[in-house]
This record gives C-alpha cells, structure tokens and sequence, in this order.
C-alpha cells in the first residue's frame, strides 16, 4: 500500500476527558486506502523540543465524508501540541503505514475485540470494516475509571460492548481478563490493543482458551519505515520492526 504525505484539515476537535482528544482530519483531495491496524506519524509543529514525528493509530475512516480520525493521549510535549490543534489547523501526516488486523473469511466466526487505554483506537475501525463485511463483532474495553472509557457510543454502533474498570465505576470491576464474557462465551477469534501487560494477559488467556490472538504493538516508533530500529520487536523469524512488519501479529509469532 502506497505512503503519503498530506496537510490534513482539522475538521472536528473533541476533549474527550482530561487526557484524550479526539481530531476528526479531513483533506481537499480523496483520501488514500487504510486498513484496521494501520497508524500514522504525524508531524509535531511549533515546538522546537520535539524533533520526530509521533506515531498515532488510525482510529477511524470515514470515505462518505472524507475523514479521518485520529485518537490523541496526552503524554508528553509533542502529543500536548498535537492534541492543541484547532478546528481549521492542519497536521503534517505521513500515512498509511505498518501492517493490518487480519479479517477472517467466514462471517459466522465469533470475534473479540479487547481494548484498553488509549489502546481502543485501532479497535473502533476494525469494529466498522468487521460490521460492513457482515460480522458481528463484540468489544471488552477497560480502563480505570468510568471517565477513562472512550469512545463507547461510537463502539457501540458496531457490536456488542463488555466494560471494566478497575475502581468498579462502569462495568465489571477488574481487569478485561476478569470479564465474565470469557467465562459465558467462546471466541474464534480476539483482537487486543493497550498497555503491553494487559496484552499479553489477553493473549496468555486466549492461548489457554484456543482462541486465535492477534496483538496491535505499541512499542516507540520514531521515523515508522524501519529506518531507525528503535522498535525492534523479537520474534520467531528474529529481530524486525515493529512500525514495518507489525505493529499487527499474531501472538503464534510472538516470544511472549
């Protein structure tokens, strides 16, 4: 899939809570192809600290409106400055880029979708392409609190939703591996993105369950072509780049 470079428009800024905003970007011109999975690295301007361009998940895409979103978690200076970004502004992004969640063929397969924390984001545009294509997804999001659920109603469009937070305010109190949807129901399939221990919690449990597990890696990608090797992610084949040959794989290629 071809890379390129655009001036996105933001069309649409949201403050979703303290540390999350959402930009809905859009351009003059039609958008390129993406694929659930895929991220982009968008251009941090007017802050001379911050040198590289930050890697962000492609959230959603919407072809009718020529839009697409992008998910932002405040974390550091350069995601502060991107997520300041006003309606009207534009963002320097190149996109899209890295490898995709992989859809079965069989549209009677049961499919999961765990997310947590800012690890949602790809999780909302698989949900949508799963829905067109004619399945049903099911979607587990946690996170610490009520306030740190993101996204919901939007999920909520696409599948069913499963919910847990850590203090017991919305859903199930626990982790996403305590749900009792794993315990009520069997999967073909779980897609899963956040925090890398509670991946590889996700995983180890599909791996008990025989479920097949696919992983979105959120290790630091600076330049997002292989370039740089700061990404590195060790693996049966060896050492490879998360940002080219991830950040999508299945657990089975995993050393976890």
């Amino acid at each position: 899939m071809n890379k390129t470079i655009l001036d996105l428009e933001v069309k649409h800024r949201e403050e979703l809570n303290a540390n999350y905003v959402l930009l809905v970007t859009t351009h003059k011109s039609k958008l390129p192809p993406m694929l659930p999975g895929q991220f982009a690295q968008l251009r941090v301007d007017n802050e001379p600290k911050v040198m590289l361009r930050r890697p962000i998940s492609i959230n959603y895409v919407d072809y009718d409106k020529n839009e697409v979103w992008f998910l932002i978690q405040k974390v550091g200076k350069g995601t502060e400055k991107l997520a300041e970004v006003k309606v009207g502004g534009t963002i320097n992004t190149l996109f899209p880029l890295g490898s995709t969640f992989t859809i079965p063929q069989d549209t009677s397969e049961s499919l999961l979708l765990v997310g947590g924390g800012v690890g949602v984001a790809p999780l909302l545009f698989l949900g949508a392409v799963l829905k067109k294509q004619g399945f049903k997804p099911a979607f587990l999001l946690g996170a610490r609190t009520d306030k740190d659920l993101l996204q919901i109603n939007d999920f909520k469009k696409f599948g069913r939703v499963f919910t847990t937070t850590e203090d017991g305010s919305e859903g199930e109190k626990g982790f996403v591996t305590h749900h009792s949807v794993f315990k009520e129901e069997t999967f073909d399939k779980v897609y899963t993105c956040g925090p890398r221990p509670m991946m590889e919690a996700v995983a180890t449990l599909a791996k008990e369950k025989g479920f097949d597990c696919e992983v979105s890696l959120e290790n630091m990608m600076a330049c997002g072509i292989g370039a740089c090797l700061c990404c590195v992610e060790e693996t049966t084949k060896g050492n490879v780049c998360t940002c080219t040959e991830g950040p999508v794989f299945n657990t089975k290629e995993l050393l976890w």
